[in-house]
């Protein structure tokens, strides 16, 4: 008799999930709800009401141009974070499509 018994086959584990593809994609289509507050925001300020009620000059905020950075840089960040083979990559463009999503919401709301 053996005391030791017979060696159990090793069971296979599994590499933890990857979960940046969900989070990207989370982050992209919560985007668009996040700029229609912020919009919505910017127009219930003193400011902004009366520059589209009385026609007074608007406060000029941001440059507009970074709003289009920012969204531009937002989309391609998802795209790299969806397509990229390697992990490291895919978490470097999440953190860049969050900071270039916050960038463009920044500039919605700086026209307050």
């Amino acid at each position: 008799m053996n005391a030791s018994g017979s060696p159990s086959p090793a069971l296979p584990v599994a590499p933890p999930r990857d979960r940046v593809r969900f989070w990207a994609v989370l982050a992209a289509a919560l985007f668009l709800p996040a700029a229609a507050g912020a919009g919505i925001l910017t127009l219930a300020s003193e400011r902004a009401s009366r520059c589209v009620t009385y026609g007074e000059p608007c406060a000029s905020g941001l440059p507009g141009w970074l709003f289009g950075w920012g969204a531009a840089l937002g989309v391609l960040a998802l795209v790299l974070a969806l397509a990229a083979p390697a992990v490291r990559v895919r978490r470097a463009a999440l953190a860049v499509q969050v900071c270039a999503e916050c960038v463009a919401l920044l500039v919605i709301v700086s026209y307050a």
